[in-house]
């Protein structure tokens, strides 16, 4: 094992899938000259050129469309998006063209393309910079969704994003990108999409959380612990395909569920969680699942604010506490 960055294992994915495979190549504003907004791919562009490193005017919607066009005639584009807030101007071809490519062709063409870049808020830069769109995306078939916590899982997930056949959506988060944690330096290191993992044991409720809120149910089960409360802790990686017998398995176990999501709560992830967990594992459960997501309200720019409005380790520490009738 190696301690690495976050954008550290992001780019030695990218790296190693440039160096085994020509037809991949990375375009986005700033990719190039500049080495990434987030220095994700720093390096990159002396060591393959402009030709497979390339810097894209300010235009989502364009470069996105380019990404399409170049993955149903073989390659395999990876589309960095300065922040997924901004990719909202590119939803037409994610959504409306990459998604539908092979379904609409009978399967006589395939999109192989990755999009990524930070998804969901980065602290005070309003709430046009704030959204998290992982659930959004989630609901449109043929597409896959990546949202991950640590880099290890960021190394392993995206070397298997650029290697699918269907657009997959890698979402980061520009808070995390210099977090530190342990790489496996395994050969070719792979880790399936679709495949969730418990990172925490516990036996008493189930926390299920990704992305940025991991780390919140983190700081949540560390305290829950010395309150005599063990959480067991489901990080799902993907949000689509969902890994749902692992979360199932969980519930039978714990008989009591959490799902912490930094999103709106409508119909978001944390919902779609609790829907599939009543109708799979209904008998299980020793009291109504909970959720713990943002406000309905858009961020706001306060610090004080911000703070309140972002989901804290109390307010998991709290639901955990109602679902385990502690209160």
């Amino acid at each position: 094992m190696a301690e690495l960055q976050f954008r550290e294992a992001i780019k030695h994915a990218i790296d190693e899938e440039m160096g085994r495979d020509e037809n991949v190549f990375i375009m986005g504003e700033e990719v190039a000259e500049y080495n990434g907004a987030y220095k994700v791919t720093e390096g990159l562009l002396d060591k393959y050129g402009f030709r497979r490193v390339i810097d894209t005017p300010i235009s989502e919607l364009g470069f996105a469309g380019l990404g399409v066009g170049a993955a149903m005639h073989g390659l395999r584009p990876i589309v960095e998006f300065m922040t997924f807030n901004f990719a909202v101007l590119a939803a037409d071809q994610i959504i409306n063209h990459a998604t539908k490519v092979k379904y609409m062709t009978g399967g006589q063409a395939d999109c192989p393309i990755v999009f990524r870049g930070p998804n969901a808020s980065a602290g005070q830069l309003g709430a046009t910079h704030s959204v998290a769109y992982d659930s959004m995306y989630a609901q449109f078939p043929g597409l896959k969704v990546i949202y991950v916590s640590e880099p290890d899982d960021a190394k392993g997930l995206m070397k298997s994003a650029i290697r699918d056949d269907n657009p997959v959506l890698f979402m980061e988060s520009e808070q995390m990108y210099g977090l530190k944690g342990e790489v496996s330096e395994e050969e070719d290191y792979i880790i399936p999409i679709g495949k969730g993992k418990i990172k925490r044991e516990g036996s008493d409720v189930t926390i299920i959380a990704h992305g940025k809120m991991y780390h919140v149910a983190v700081q949540a089960a560390a305290q829950l612990a010395k309150d005599g409360v063990e959480a067991e802790i489901i990080d799902p990686r993907t949000v689509k395909p969902l890994d749902l017998p692992l979360i199932i398995e969980s519930i039978k176990k714990t008989n009591r569920c959490v799902v912490v999501d930094e999103a709106h709560p409508f119909a978001g992830f944390a919902a779609e969680i609790g829907y599939l967990i009543q109708r799979e594992a209904f008998d299980y459960l020793d009291a109504p699942v909970l959720r713990v997501t943002l406000p309905d309200v858009n961020a706001p720019f306060s610090k004080k604010l911000f703070d309140t409005w972002f989901p804290s380790p109390k307010q998991v520490i709290d639901a955990v506490k109602q679902v385990t009738y502690r209160n």
